[in-house]
């Protein structure tokens, strides 16, 4: 008893300042307590820079507005570290095969896709690719449980919320998830370059996509009478799927018997032999649009990818797109609604649209 007296005396002393006595720490974790989680990520709040939110564990502070962006999984979301306790362990039953091509699944099997991230077959199917066949695939949540947001989409700048902000009218094809299920075909695509740079792409790619297809709302070209004309026949391969079959289709009006092979060759997909992919799987529509982005540069000199990523400005994308017909005074109309498109989609995005945007 006397000991105890003496102890809480010098405890005392010490915490008053009149007496400097180091006395042993209870315990390692009571020295280190975690901060308290504040109010729990809810996916349809909007967050703006500053704005904080708890997930699995931890604090999380937004850089920038965001919607619908799981905390951890995209750069819009700073970690602030543990709270509550500490993190959540990981789950314990992610133990799947990778996917390997040629396989047959049956329904429900569950793979790990070269993304890192898992899919789960809907149907039966000889070995579809996840991210392409999104018939046949549904995003899984590594953990037992298909989840109620939207899969991680690895850092795109543009938010669902974002996305519908900018194509209220679109056509139901045109599904943000099939544009997102798109990025891993060209992983530089709005990841290179500063942050600002990263938005001006996506808002440059998209404005035009907007302008190819009124508002992302047609999905194949409007004229039919202009079908019969997109075979070249001087091609040594033809035009197996039949003459007519090579209209515009996607977000960029893919269209060509040549282009068809050429992108399909670049994406492994037999485009030339099923064109018809592109107007019937959004993610495979998505990755022509892509494609001709970052590989072609049509009637310019660059491909609108290098355009952006080089500061060349929004106009040089249009010359890489449709130059031949709009740029140089030859339909200013056209351009200025290009234009128009861009500035409002950056202004959404939250940065600034850079100079040269006419051609």
């Amino acid at each position: 008893m006397l000991r105890q007296r003496i102890m809480a005396a010098l405890a005392a002393l010490a915490v008053t300042g009149v007496l400097a006595v180091a006395l042993p720490a209870a315990s390692a974790s009571s020295a280190a307590v975690a901060a308290a989680c504040v109010t729990p990520w809810n996916s349809s709040a909007v967050y703006t820079s500053g704005m904080t939110a708890s997930h699995n564990g931890r604090n999380w502070s937004a850089k920038w507005w965001t919607q619908n962006e799981v905390p951890g999984t995209v750069d819009v979301w700073a970690d602030q570290g543990s709270c509550g306790g500490g993190t959540t362990p990981p789950p314990s039953n992610c133990n799947h095969p990778n996917w390997a091509a040629g396989t047959w699944y049956p329904a429900g099997s569950i793979v790990k896709y070269t993304n890192g991230q898992f899919y789960r077959a809907k149907n039966e199917n000889p070995g579809y690719d996840p991210v392409i066949s999104t018939w046949y695939w549904e995003p899984y949540t590594c953990g037992g449980t298909t989840p109620t947001d939207p899969p991680p989409t690895g850092g795109f700048v543009v938010s669902q919320a974002q996305f519908n902000q900018m194509f209220p009218s679109r056509n139901s094809f045109y599904t943000y998830s099939g544009l997102t299920a798109a990025l891993s075909a060209y992983p530089g695509f709005a990841k290179t370059g500063s942050d600002t740079i990263r938005r001006q792409e996506a808002a440059a790619f998209l404005a035009n996509v907007n302008h190819e297809t009124g508002g992302l709302v047609h999905v194949v070209e409007q004229n039919t009478a202009n079908y019969p004309h997109y075979c070249d026949t001087s091609q040594p391969y033809g035009c197996p799927a039949g003459q007519a079959a090579y209209y515009g289709r996607g977000p960029i009006q893919l269209s060509w018997n040549f282009n068809y092979k050429a992108a399909g060759d670049a994406l492994g997909i037999n485009l030339l032999g099923n064109p018809y992919l592109v107007q019937n799987d959004a993610a495979v529509a998505w990755k022509t649009a892509l494609w001709y982005w970052n590989t072609q540069n049509g009637p310019g000199t660059m491909t609108p990818h290098n355009a952006m990523v080089n500061s060349r400005g929004f106009g040089e994308t249009i010359r890489s797109i449709n130059g031949s017909l709009e740029c140089n005074g030859r339909n200013p109309a056209q351009v200025q609604s290009r234009i128009n498109a861009y500035q409002r989609f950056v202004q959404i995005l939250g940065t600034t649209p850079g100079g040269n945007l006419s051609c």
